[in-house]
């Protein structure tokens, strides 16, 4: 089964290096055929130059450029689903706040338990969370708390972009309404809305090294929750009609 990875960037050269490189010598080293897939989100910085350069010494590297005006942390992983050519798809973070040890995790938990999704989970047994902003946290678990309960689940790390989808799943998931960070929420509690299984699995996280988030809190709270309403109509209102076809 053949692993893609979508990494959307944005200014990121200083770290893209050290993210290429490690998620490349750990899925090489634990045998997963796959690709890396770097959405440059019309870059500013020197990002193009670094990414050519690591193509050299990284053969399963591949990029698209997001063209103006649809630029955004959403639109750029729409970019990348739209065009990964794997069995299933990952999305990871371009600043190396994601392990590539947790993404093996991921897959073989993908391929030993034949599920549809592999969410991963930094507030559960057996996660590590290093350096999370303070100002950040109460938001992070109160949103997360409130969606749990909405949606009458125990998965508690809705808001975490990190996770796994076969591309059967991703299919079904279509079309995508979020252009912005809520793509993280959207794309979890459609599988979940829509019948898809899934495994959930701690995951590590750490502050980035270079950079600052492009995470805007006060921007994004209206549409967190116009994309969490958009699934709860779905999920009381739609009668099954998204519902996987098994």
């Amino acid at each position: 089964m053949v692993l893609s990875v979508v990494i959307p960037a944005y200014n990121e050269a200083l770290n893209l290096p050290e993210t290429l490189n490690a998620f490349y010598e750990v899925l090489s080293r634990n045998k997963i055929e796959h690709e890396l897939l770097v959405i440059n989100d019309n870059s500013k910085d020197n990002t193009i130059e670094v990414i050519t350069e690591l193509q050299q010494t990284i053969p399963t590297l591949r990029t698209l450029f997001n063209e103006p005006p649809y630029n955004g942390f959403g639109y750029a992983i729409r970019k990348g689903l739209e065009n990964f050519s794997g069995d299933c798809v990952a999305i990871v973070m371009a600043d190396m706040s994601d392990d590539p040890e947790d993404l093996v995790k991921f897959y073989n938990t993908m391929v030993e338990r034949k599920v549809d999704c592999v969410f991963g989970s930094r507030w559960m047994k057996g996660s590590k969370v290093t350096d999370y902003p303070k100002n950040k946290l109460f938001l992070n678990r109160f949103v997360n708390r409130m969606i749990s309960i909405a949606f009458k689940m125990k998965y508690n790390d809705c808001t975490n972009a990190f996770k796994l989808y076969s591309k059967e799943t991703m299919e079904g998931l279509k079309p995508f309404l979020s252009p912005h960070f809520n793509l993280t929420v959207e794309l979890p509690l459609k599988a979940i809305v829509r019948g898809y299984n899934f495994a959930i699995v701690p995951n590590s996280w750490k502050n980035r090294k270079h950079g600052t988030s492009n995470l805007k809190i006060k921007e994004m709270g209206s549409r967190y929750f116009f994309i969490v309403m958009y699934c709860l109509i779905e999920k009381y209102f739609s009668r099954g009609d998204f519902k996987k076809k098994w």
